[in-house]
């Protein structure tokens, strides 16, 4: 299998390897099921529950809607942790870290993580290391 490429939704420019891949999990994950015309199943459950009271069940729900959504949308990447970061929530700042490893790559399972910037009110850009 060889690395997707694809465009930077913020500049147009090319996107390749782990910024791809990084993109396209931040999409996925804060694109709300029901509002992709013409793929009315694709997203996750995540922005719906940002909302909810931070404890130990919202947080098994954020981290079961995560995984189910990549699971099904992004077969280049196997989730193993998922770390959500509340601390600018106020603000409508969420961030999850997702550690995991790549599917897609000659070598099998090379280690990844991503870190997703989750804006409440809008697009967010992303980063891959």
């Amino acid at each position: 299998m060889s690395a997707t490429t694809g465009m930077n939704r913020q500049t147009g420019k090319a996107l390749s390897g782990a910024d791809h891949l990084a993109q396209s999990v931040g999409d996925i994950l804060t694109t709300p099921i029901g509002t992709r015309i013409m793929r009315r199943d694709y997203g996750s459950m995540l922005m719906d529950l940002l909302d909810q009271p931070l404890n130990s069940a919202t947080r098994l729900l954020l981290i079961t809607a995560s995984d189910t959504a990549l699971r099904k949308w992004e077969p280049r990447l196997k989730a193993r942790r998922f770390r959500f970061d509340f601390e600018g929530a106020a603000s409508g700042q969420v961030g999850v870290q997702i550690e995991g490893e790549r599917t897609d790559l000659p070598r099998a399972n090379e280690r990844i993580t991503l870190s997703i910037p989750i804006r409440t009110g809008g697009a967010s850009p992303v980063s891959a290391s």
